[in-house]
């Protein structure tokens, strides 16, 4: 299968070469996480005259010996190379049982610049601080944007590519297959794999069905206010007897494996955040569509959850705005720069114009404020908001 450079999580790893940090990559399986190493590691080799590059790829027959730690430990020790950048790269490190010792052993050498990749199974976002004795340093992947998507199938009608976009998704590994029937059998096997050989197996989940019923109710509600109140309440009428504080730890768990991320609210008149209801989104829509179906697309649900894993990105911190009972979709922050947005699927009726504009107008600071549309059109200007077209703004990445 062709590949693209992903050059936004490439250049990160180039600024941290040579940093003294364990350097992780993660995010949801199959998002690209062993191909991003690989191509670091033909950047290396491309660039650096003196670099000693030590790589092993644990799924693989012929590494199958370095799944005990003490091996593992030894096969980088007796290829270290003295007046070179000697480099470590492990994928799929937690093949390899107590890999950590291995690891911060030979971090506590200061000998070693080291990256690694793993499933969510063993290497979770929160397991990080725990798991290793040094700095850690994430690189967090996000399945593919609509610009790398349109990089990758060398798209020209950018406006009907954002349509298949949509559907398709931003799953690397599905773009092999040439029916929608094919591509979402794939899908909905790597989400049976997060969900019951990862998830299930790492926590010890005895009730599996209510699990998949909890992240299946999360996927129809991508951009709702939820709550484990809310959800525990909408299964239970379904004659589940699941509590509240099981629904929270089972969410917990799928943000954990970047399976949904969490959008908290915030009171921007009295400055704090809501602790009641917050919003959640898939980390890829492609997901909904193979476990849920497609026949109630709720396209501007779906918008609103692509709009926000761009935010993520690019690097903003993203949270939802209440301003008085009006609601803000995302207010995005990075450093000293502030951004209000309402994302809609069509705002060609007067009504809806009102409806999206009308909480913007009311906020009073002079950040920008724009509305994020499928309007087809190019940018304008409405009362000092921005007006733009969703697969434009996606495009337009200028970081």
């Amino acid at each position: 299968m062709d590949t693209i450079i992903r050059n936004k999580y490439l250049k990160e790893l180039i600024n941290l070469s040579g940093t003294p940090d364990i350097k992780v990559i993660t995010g949801v399986r199959r998002s690209g996480k062993s191909v991003l190493l690989q191509q670091f590691e033909a950047y290396l080799r491309r660039t650096e005259r003196d670099v000693n590059i030590i790589s092993a790829n644990l799924q693989e027959l012929e590494y199958d010996y370095l799944l005990d730690y003490r091996k593992l430990h030894s096969y980088v020790i007796e290829r270290f190379k003295s007046n070179c950048h000697n480099v470590v790269m492990i994928d799929e490190i937690q093949l390899c049982d107590k890999f950590e010792l291995a690891i911060n052993s030979l971090h506590a050498k200061g000998q070693y610049d080291i990256y690694l990749t793993g499933s969510n199974a063993f290497l979770l976002s929160s397991d990080l601080a725990t798991l290793f004795t040094g700095r850690v340093m994430e690189i967090k992947v996000f399945p593919f944007s609509f610009a790398e998507y349109v990089e990758y199938f060398g798209c020209e009608n950018k406006l009907d590519a954002f349509d298949e976009y949509v559907l398709m998704g931003g799953m690397p590994g599905s773009y092999f297959y040439k029916t929608d029937e094919h591509r979402f059998d794939y899908i909905k096997d790597v989400y049976t794999t997060i969900l019951e050989r990862d998830l299930v197996k790492k926590y010890k989940i005895r009730n599996r069905s209510e699990f998949l019923s909890i992240s299946e109710f999360m996927m129809d509600n991508i951009g709702n206010l939820l709550s484990p109140n809310n959800v525990c309440e909408a299964l239970n009428r379904g004659k589940s007897e699941i509590t509240r504080k099981t629904v929270d730890k089972y969410i917990k768990y799928l943000e954990n494996a970047f399976m949904f991320y969490e959008a908290k609210r915030y009171d921007l008149k009295g400055k704090k955040y809501l602790e009641t209801n917050k919003k959640y989104y898939i980390c890829d829509a492609s997901f909904r569509y193979a476990v849920n179906g497609t026949k109630n697309l709720d396209f501007g649900r779906v918008y609103e959850n692509i709009v926000y894993l761009e935010l993520l990105r690019r690097g903003y911190e993203v949270y939802v705005g209440k301003l008085y009972k009006k609601e803000i979709d995302f207010v995005a922050v990075k450093r000293n720069e502030k951004i209000y947005i309402q994302v809609s699927d069509n705002i060609s009726a007067q009504k809806t114009m009102e409806r999206e504009i009308g909480p913007l107008l009311q906020i009073r600071d002079a950040y920008p404020k724009m509305i994020i549309a499928r309007t087809r059109h190019e940018d304008y200007q409405y009362e000092g908001v921005l007006i733009t077209e969703l697969s434009n703004w996606l495009l337009n990445n200028k970081d």
